[in-house]
C-alpha cells in the first residue's frame, strides 16, 4: 500500500520559493491500478517521483507498506526501491553504452541474481525481443525501447510499478502494446500500478483516476467509462513461465551493505 499523508513540496528558484504540491494525501490500496491526469505543470510528475522516492517531500510523509520512506537515508531508500518499486520514464533512460540485455541485467546484477544474463534473457524473450538482445538503444526503435524499460524496472519483481508517461513518446499502436504489456503484469501478478498520463483513453482503463490541478488533487473517482482490453497473451514467452513461484527464493534482495 502506497500512503500520503499531507504531502508539499515547495523549491526555490530564482530567489523565490515556487509550491509544486500542496497538501495531498492519498491512499492506494496494493494492486490497485491508479492513473494521474492533469495539465502540465499541475504535479503529476513530482507526485510521481516522491512515491518513488526519487525526492523528498517539504513537508508530509510517504509510506510503503507502512514504512515512513521520507526519514531513510540513500542507501536504505535504494534498497527499498530495488525491493519494491519498478519505475518507467517517459524517456526510457536506458543506458547508451549498454545492450538491451545488459541494461536488463543492471537490476539484477545490483540485486545479487547469479544468473542475470539468463533471467535478462528471458525478460526480453517475454516482452517479445528476443532477436534485439544485442542491439543498443539507438539501434532500436521507440516502442522497443520502452519494452526494454518495462522489463528492467520488472525485472526484480517488484510489487509496485510506477511509470511516467510510458506512451508519450510512441505513436498510438506501440503505446498500446506497452499498455497492454503493463496490465498483463498487474492482471498476471497483482502488481500495483501507478501511472501518470495525458491520455483520457488510457486513464480509463485503470481502475481509479486521480486528477490534480495546480499541485493539488482535484478529483478522485472511478473511470466514467471503461474500454474492454484484449487479454491474450502479447509475449513471446508467457510471463508467468519467466515469473514463476518457484523462482521467488533466487529473487530474495540481499541486504544493503552500505
Amino acid at each position: 500500500m502506497i500512503s500520503l499523508k499531507n504531502v508539499s513540496m515547495v523549491l526555490t528558484a530564482a530567489g523565490r520559493s515556487v509550491r509544486i504540491l500542496e497538501g495531498i494525501s492519498l491512499v492506494i490500496p496494493a494492486k490497485q491500478m491508479v492513473a494521474i491526469v492533469g495539465p502540465s505543470g499541475s504535479g503529476k510528475s513530482t507526485l510521481l517521483g516522491l512515491m518513488a522516492g526519487l525526492d523528498r517531500p517539504t513537508t508530509g510523509s510517504i509510506e510503503l507498506d507502512g514504512q515512513d520512506i521520507t526519514t531513510l537515508s540513500e542507501s536504505r531508500m535504494a534498497h527499498v526501491r530495488r525491493e519494491k518499486i519498478g519505475y518507467i520514464f517517459q524517456s526510457f533512460h536506458l543506458i547508451p553504452t549498454l545492450t538491451a540485455i545488459e541494461n536488463v541485467a543492471v537490476p539484477l546484477e545490483l540485486s545479487g541474481e547469479r544468473q542475470a544474463g539468463m533471467r535478462a534473457a528471458e525478460l526480453l524473450t517475454a516482452v517479445g525481443l528476443s532477436d534485439r538482445m544485442g542491439h543498443y538503444p539507438v539501434q532500436l526503435s521507440g516502442g522497443e525501447q520502452q519494452r526494454v524499460a518495462v522489463a528492467r524496472a520488472f525485472a526484480c519483481r517488484p510489487p509496485i510499478l510506477l511509470a511516467d508517461e510510458p506512451t508519450g513518446n510512441l505513436d498510438s499502436t506501440t503505446g498500446a502494446s506497452v499498455i497492454d504489456l503493463l496490465l498483463s503484469l498487474h492482471r498476471d501478478y497483482g502488481t500495483t500500478l501507478v501511472l501518470v498520463t495525458h491520455d483520457p483513453t488510457l486513464a480509463a482503463l485503470m481502475q481509479r483516476v486521480v486528477s490534480m490541478r495546480d499541485g493539488c488533487l482535484e478529483s478522485d473517482t472511478l473511470p466514467s467509462y471503461s474500454i474492454v482490453i484484449d487479454e491474450s497473451p502479447i509475449a513471446a514467452t508467457p510471463l508467468d513461465q519467466v515469473f514463476s513461484p518457484d523462482r521467488a527464493s533466487s529473487d530474495a534482495i540481499p541486504e544493503s551493505r552500505s
